[in-house]
């Protein structure tokens, strides 16, 4: 099989790559220059009389973005395989263009997977997130995600950065329900997991059996056998064939940066939360407008939910039994009786001070746990069924529920910079082993045109639509598996050894991150 090979670059292309280059990291610096500036004037409200939440804040920070500097070079070396083995592009220019376009996918994102993954973790976590278990939660599946991730990049293997982050969740939720036995403590919430992990385990099969299917409708449709011919040498395909390519690998690493940045920067809202809530708590771009709507869609809602009280008496701490509620999953008769207390305390504390962003800095936690906890109760009782709301009632808790998700789940431009900025830079390094498996590897034959097409299309399409619904899924699997779908399709055969690697990593994943996380967790739990 040829090796991953190019002609000595003339001066007039060297020239040009320099430019490129060059141009691409005065973009990062610009944007760098941008995210310190404006983190610097969000911490200036901030009355703080200690430097150890600066410090830790700094350190949270470093961790995460290292998280998705790893998954950058990591994940999106799948992304330029196709077209550096094709030679539609060379590796330089390849690397450059796609974390041009992972940039642009983070910073166009919609923060809905951020936050779906974030529903994995038990919610005293979220809610304390600046405490020290807080603390050790953030930083244990960190460490471990990054630690699995470093471990299969050096050995070649496209594991799934998403699987390993979301194993690493599982395993922290578990720690803390171990270590905390039946006291009222949380552990993983499972029907979250399993909406995630199905996403994650039939993406893959997707993209085999949909690359594979691709594949053969492009060879009965489009008859042109230069498609489906290996590239000869070094020599670049047609014009027509290279801008196929171009476009896909385009679609893969904007797909990659719209759905994966959003977990580092969900990563990234918990440790602002926990270490300066007065300046993140509360989205503080909600104008007053919109907080005067917000009041009188809270007014609605507990009206609304007066019609389901069942005349029981209200309860002395109204927050604590929509927490129990959250936490167990179990509706009691003095659940909705609190939720109707708690959704009339939100718009009483938030119409005192005119605007989220007036909430006074000692109750701006308070205001934005009471949201969170309000938000969760109302998307679990729907989810249950459980009480029966009626049509135009469960209309009204859905816009309350929208009002209070948009003053708690944002995500501000200097935070999606930073993390395409972090994506942006670590697709430039490191790349080669994840693509030499995937250009080399996975089958016995080179990769064809319309090979590298169908996989990429495929997976374009796939994390695309799984970004719309606020689902997580691996690039690396569905890339790596489309790339095997097309090569099983098109009787190249298999490279059983690296199948079998594959499926080793996929299958490891998720227990070794669990078992790295949890324990992390254990021994960061007795630092802090």
């Amino acid at each position: 099989m040829p090796e991953l090979s190019y002609p000595q670059p003339t001066s007039n292309t060297a020239r040009g790559r320099n430019i490129g280059l060059i141009t691409f990291l005065a973009v990062i610096g610009v944007g760098l220059l941008y995210c310190i500036f404006h983190l610097v004037t969000d911490l200036e409200s901030v009355q703080q009389t200690s430097f150890l939440p600066y410090f830790l804040l700094g350190i949270a920070l470093l961790i995460a973005l290292g998280f998705e500097f790893v998954n950058g070079f990591h994940d999106t070396a799948n992304a330029v395989a196709t077209v550096i083995y094709t030679h539609s592009l060379t590796p330089n220019f390849a690397v450059m263009w796609s974390g041009t376009w992972n940039f642009l996918g983070v910073l166009t994102s919609t923060g809905a997977v951020a936050f779906g993954v974030l529903q994995l973790l038990p919610v005293e976590l979220i809610l304390q997130v600046g405490s020290s278990a807080g603390f050790a939660m953030v930083f244990a599946l960190l460490i471990a995600a990054i630690i699995w991730n470093l471990g299969t990049w050096y050995f070649g293997l496209p594991s799934s950065s998403s699987h390993t982050l979301v194993g690493s969740i599982i395993g922290v939720g578990l720690m803390n329900q171990l270590m905390h036995g039946a006291n009222g403590t949380s552990g993983v919430d499972w029907n979250q997991a399993l909406g995630v992990g199905k996403s994650l385990v039939f993406s893959p099969i997707v993209g085999f059996l949909l690359s594979g299917l691709l594949l053969m409708v492009l060879k009965a449709v489009v008859r042109v056998p230069a498609l489906y011919a290996e590239p000869k040498g070094n020599e670049p395909p047609p014009f027509w064939i290279r801008g196929l390519l171009i476009l896909t690998c385009t679609g893969v690493s904007f797909a990659h940066g719209s759905n994966d940045g959003q977990k580092g920067m969900g990563l990234i809202m918990l440790i602002l939360i926990g270490t300066v809530p007065t300046a993140y708590a509360l989205n503080k771009a909600v104008t007053p407008a919109e907080t005067q709507t917000f009041i009188a869609v809270a007014q609605q809602t507990a009206t609304t939910l007066g019609k389901y009280t069942q005349g029981a008496a209200p309860t002395a701490h109204p927050r604590a039994e929509v927490e129990a509620y959250v936490r167990t999953r179990q509706l009691t008769s003095a659940t909705v009786p609190a939720l109707q207390q708690l959704t009339d305390m939100i718009g009483k504390q938030v119409g005192t001070s005119g605007t989220l962003a007036g909430v006074p800095q000692d109750i701006v936690d308070n205001v934005r746990n009471n949201m969170y906890v309000a938000s969760e109760a109302i998307r679990l009782m729907e989810k249950s069924k459980q009480p029966a709301f009626s049509e135009d009632d469960t209309k009204v808790l859905d816009n309350f529920k929208k009002q209070l998700d948009h003053s708690t789940k944002f995500i501000p431009t200097w935070v999606k910079v930073a993390v395409a900025i972090a994506l942006g830079l670590g697709t430039m390094v490191g790349w080669k082993r994840i693509v030499v498996t995937v250009g080399e590897k996975i089958g016995k034959q080179h990769l064809t045109y319309g090979q590298g097409a169908s996989a990429e299309l495929v997976a374009m399409l796939t994390i695309g639509a799984a970004d719309m619904y606020g689902l997580p899924v691996s690039t690396t699997h569905v890339l790596s598996s489309g790339v095997a779908g097309t090569m099983a399709a098109n009787g190249s055969g298999l490279q059983w050894s690296t199948v079998r690697s594959l499926l080793l990593a996929w299958v490891l994943t998720l227990p070794v991150s669990i078992a790295l996380a949890a324990g992390l967790y254990w021994v960061f739990i007795h630092v802090f």
